[in-house]
């Protein structure tokens, strides 16, 4: 079994984490872009956010 990569989705605005996803670790960098903005369209809409308020970013060890 690979490693995994997680990644939380933040509202820009209040600075909270809306979501979590979690991607296989072995998956190309541009393969994991394209799927996390896929997510993140996803999350927009479920939140009734624009596009531009949500970002990701990869939780690293200890946080």
């Amino acid at each position: 079994m690979g490693t995994k990569k997680q990644y939380k989705f933040i509202n820009s605005t209040t600075g909270y984490s809306i979501y979590y996803h979690t991607l296989n670790g072995d998956m190309k960098v541009e393969e994991a872009k394209i799927e996390l903005e896929k997510v993140k369209e996803q999350v927009a809409s479920k939140h009734g956010l624009l596009l531009t308020t949500i970002y990701w970013e990869e939780i690293k060890e200890g946080e």
